[in-house]
């Protein structure tokens, strides 16, 4: 899912596709609170069910969407091969079937998958959904009228670089088999023992062929999911569901669908959503936010008032916050003047810039806090709470640098509380205290994406920022530092421009695994060995608050989305 502002190329919008500008989606919370409204009573069927958001749900195709675990509201509609288990925390992170009897049947050294769906799936007209329709409905994801999607399957499918869709080549793509209704095999090109979690997205929806219209499937897609489209304004700004009747609770263990309508209004500044959600009059009472955060100030206010407390959620998204070098820049060339940045960094007053520590978790690892990352405590260069100037002036004066040095820091001027002005300040100051004078650079959020993600415009030091795709180190460190995944023209997310030979085939070697809890520790290992070459300076992990109304609920909070999931809810 990368990074909410380019949805990380683009966010995998935390949800609106996953990932979102305020706030994503995926890795739960230890402290997660998702119990705190409704525990006490029985959810019931019926009401309706209002979502209040900043971003329009652009997009409604499973094509075009980039979402992990099928998303929030687009999983509502759209049912997938697999999808993300619905329970609070770690066991939120898990891959679990959907549409299918299993998370697939690896073979020849997980370069085949095999899904036999269950009996019995329909759509919202009653007609059977086949395998040939999921078939058809990846097909059409590779189509450019369609764009926006994941792009793993590009990259995984034999013949998947070359195929343009099946609305110029017809024959479609010969690496995906239907020997039956209900068997569906994909023969991919390298193994990838993390398949599973690519089957959560929603280009594994099924699509009837017949009922394809194209870039207006969007306006009413077929539902295979316990809501159906009734309508769509303005590209997502306004999206009202209704229930599938055709759907069936037997052969869907995930989604509860309590509602009977689902009311999506989008558009609305993030401080307007709060105030709705906190005040909970009429139908307010009854919403939800699925992509806005409650901020400093805000959550501030709440905090004091216990009734209001006691209706936020509490949620972690995988995700890091860091410093990037680029080692072709000088001075940062030189390992000694990296690692006495990471000893001068102070957390602390980082972690106060990006809200406090409500709002934002000290990292000195790449990979999240969470079990399914595989994440292995290190600390390679401890800097404690506020800093180690002393250790940083030391490791200067060893790089040739006894008088201090002066460097430049390239970050956002958007206020997001990431990669913005506040958070270069607090690092500036940091510095000072070791010699280090910090010039900053400043530039607005577009031209910011373009220079850092640029191989040959990037800086020497800049703010950036990571979110997973799916929760695993896998889609966390592959694209960071993979040296074959360094892109000389085009976005490039090998920042550190590392290409290292034990790297990228510890990478392959994991990617055989079909055992997760097995590749899990191995990511770790790998993002500790990494962290050795102090090509990032980890800074701190995001921590999501957001607000529900006072007749919501049934609360839910994955470590996978770190929000909550809108198919568990009650509002009756």
């Amino acid at each position: 899912m990368r990074h909410p502002s380019v949805i990380a190329r683009r966010v995998a919008a935390a949800s609106v596709s996953l990932v979102v500008a305020a706030g994503a989606a995926a890795c739960g919370p230890k402290d997660n609170d998702a119990n705190s409204a409704g525990a006490d009573s029985k959810p019931q069927k019926g009401g309706t069910l209002t979502v209040l958001n900043a971003n329009p749900q652009e997009d409604f195709d499973p094509a075009r969407l980039y979402t992990s675990g099928g998303g929030n509201v687009p999983s509502l509609v759209f049912r997938t091969l697999t999808t993300r288990n619905r329970e609070n925390g770690a066991a939120g992170a898990q891959v679990v079937p959907d549409l299918a009897t299993g998370t697939g049947r690896p073979s020849k050294n997980a370069t085949v998958w095999t899904y036999t769906l269950k009996k019995g799936l329909t759509y919202e007209d009653g007609t059977p959904i086949t395998s040939a329709d999921i078939k058809y409905g990846v097909e059409r994801s590779f189509a450019a009228e369609l764009s926006g999607g994941a792009p793993y399957l590009r990259d995984w499918l034999i013949g998947g670089a070359d195929y343009q869709g099946p609305y110029k080549d017809k024959k479609g793509l010969d690496s995906i088999e239907t020997p039956d209704d209900l068997t569906i095999v994909f023969h991919l090109n390298k193994p990838e023992g993390e398949f599973p979690y690519l089957a959560t997205q929603t280009q594994f929806t099924p699509v009837p062929k017949a009922k394809d219209t194209g870039t207006k499937y969007e306006e009413h897609p077929v539902s295979s999911g316990p809501y159906k489209v009734v309508k769509n304004e303005n590209d997502g700004e306004r999206l009202v569901l209704e229930r599938n009747t055709h759907w069936s609770a037997s052969t869907d263990a995930e989604r509860k669908a309590y509602p009977d309508k689902i009311d999506v209004r989008s558009g609305l500044d993030s401080s307007v959503i709060n105030q709705r959600l906190s005040a909970s009059q009429g139908a307010d009472a009854a919403a939800v936010t699925t992509d806005t955060n409650l901020g400093p100030a805000e959550l501030a206010k709440v905090s004091g008032d216990k009734a209001l407390a006691a209706r936020v959620g509490t949620g972690h998204f995988g995700y890091t916050n860091y410093l990037a070098f680029n080692p072709k820049v000088k001075p940062f060339d030189n390992p000694k003047v990296r690692q006495a940045i990471s000893y001068a960094v102070d957390r602390t007053s980082v972690i106060n810039a990006a809200g406090g520590s409500s709002l934002a978790e000290p990292a000195t690892t790449y990979l999240p806090d969470q079990k399914s990352f595989g994440y292995t405590p290190y600390d390679h260069f401890p800097a404690g709470k506020s800093g180690n100037p002393a250790k940083a002036e030391e490791l200067l004066k060893e790089a040739g640098y006894k008088n201090g040095l002066t460097i430049t820091l390239t970050h956002s001027n958007s206020k997001d509380f990431e990669t913005s002005p506040e958070i270069a300040t607090a690092l500036q100051d940091a510095l000072k205290k070791a010699g280090i004078t910090v010039k900053l650079q400043g530039l607005e959020d577009n031209d910011y994406s373009d220079k850092i993600h640029g191989a040959k415009t990037e800086p020497g030091l800049f703010l950036a920022h990571w979110g997973a795709d799916w929760p695993s180190g896998g889609p966390f460190l592959a694209p960071i530092f993979d040296g074959r995944q360094i892109v000389k023209d085009g976005a490039n997310f090998n920042t550190g421009f590392l290409d290292d030979k034990s790297v990228n085939a510890e990478i392959d070697a994991i990617n055989k695994l079909t055992d997760l809890d097995q590749a899990a520790q191995r990511w770790g290992a790998l993002d500790k060995k990494i962290g050795e070459q102090a090509l990032t300076v980890p800074l701190f992990h995001p921590v999501y608050k957001r607000l529900y109304g006072k007749d919501v609920k049934n609360i839910v909070i994955s470590d996978w989305t770190g929000v909550l999931d809108i198919s568990q809810v009650s509002v009756k």
